[in-house]
């Protein structure tokens, strides 16, 4: 079989239009070759190009004048934790501003935001709805645990005496003030009731989940996340996941990571440090939150009684 012939250079490993092959000089027969797929009418992908979101979204963006990658596709551009059913979704989200029309074609999902210039940022050279503002526009989309593992991993900071400090994606008053200032917008309200419960310092979405799975037990007390576990003169020696200072009991959520040698090295040396500092530590695995809230509420009430906590 006759191999089609090379693509220009400009062409390969990326999704391009149909104006961008004429401009190169492609004819039509070689855009009918079957090395070429055809997700949407005047697009055509290498069927070898590596699958890459940002390329995938630019000539989608250059047949839609005014258009702005927006919802789980701006989510995904930025990196923020979704649920298993939005990770790999196959469709890109794009939004056009009211007045204009809706983008329509195969694999597009479209909106119309109206959107201030501050709302918008620039990923790899392509507009995209800014971290906030996406988190607005998925409060229709996510539920409200959802919308707070998000929110928490938004507003994530933390200083600790090892390792690189952690700058929140966006600052949780600069959140806040931005919701605040948001009116007859949809689900403002699930917004608003969704930042009274999102903290800071949280490192992983398990870990807002397993906070969330505790706050449904009026009796638990409140675990803060990162917490510092210090020793008598004050210095902090560990940093935990979740901890209640008043009974000195802290979470650890021991994910994938925590199977590798060099890390069961590293918690060996923080579960017998916890215990010499004189705090009770509870481990919880993916197993235990998949067992759902009252087996994990039930082994947290454990680990608070061995410290001295009594259920009112």
């Amino acid at each position: 079989m006759r191999l089609p012939q090379p693509l220009p250079d400009a062409l390969r490993g990326q999704p391009f239009t149909l104006v961008e092959a004429k401009a190169q000089g492609v004819g039509i027969n070689r855009l009918r070759a079957s090395d070429l797929r055809v997700p949407s009418r005047s697009i055509r992908v290498p069927r070898d190009a590596p699958r890459d979101l940002a390329d995938s979204c630019r000539p989608y963006l250059e047949l839609a004048p005014g258009a702005v990658i927006s919802h789980v596709t701006a989510a995904r551009l930025h990196g923020l934790a979704l649920p298993w059913r939005f990770a790999e979704e196959p469709v890109l989200h794009l939004s056009r501003p009211p007045g204009q029309g809706m983008p329509r074609r195969r694999n597009v999902v479209g909106h119309r935001l109206d959107l201030a210039p501050r709302e918008q940022s620039v990923l790899r050279g392509l507009p995209v709805t800014g971290i906030a503002r996406t988190w607005l526009d998925l409060a229709g989309m996510l539920s409200q645990e959802e919308l707070i593992v998000m929110g928490d991993q938004i507003v994530s900071a933390h200083r600790r005496s090892f390792g690189p400090p952690r700058l929140a994606l966006v600052p949780l008053e600069e959140l806040r003030k931005y919701i605040d200032g948001k009116d007859r917008v949809a689900h403002i309200r699930k917004c608003r009731s969704a930042l009274d419960r999102i903290r800071v310092g949280v490192d992983s979405p398990p870990e807002t989940v397993l906070r969330l799975m505790l706050a449904t037990d009026p009796e638990l007390p409140e675990f803060i996340p990162n917490v510092a576990i210090c020793d008598d003169t004050g210095e902090a020696r560990i940093w935990s996941d979740l901890g209640c200072e008043e009974f000195r009991t802290c979470l650890e959520y021991d994910g994938a990571h925590h199977l590798t040698p060099e890390q069961q090295a590293r918690d060996h040396y923080r579960d017998l440090k916890t215990a010499e500092l004189g705090w009770t530590q509870v481990k919880i695995s993916k197993t235990d939150l998949a067992q759902g809230q009252r087996s994990v509420q039930a082994k947290v009430r454990r680990g608070l009684a061995m410290a001295g906590w009594r259920s009112p």
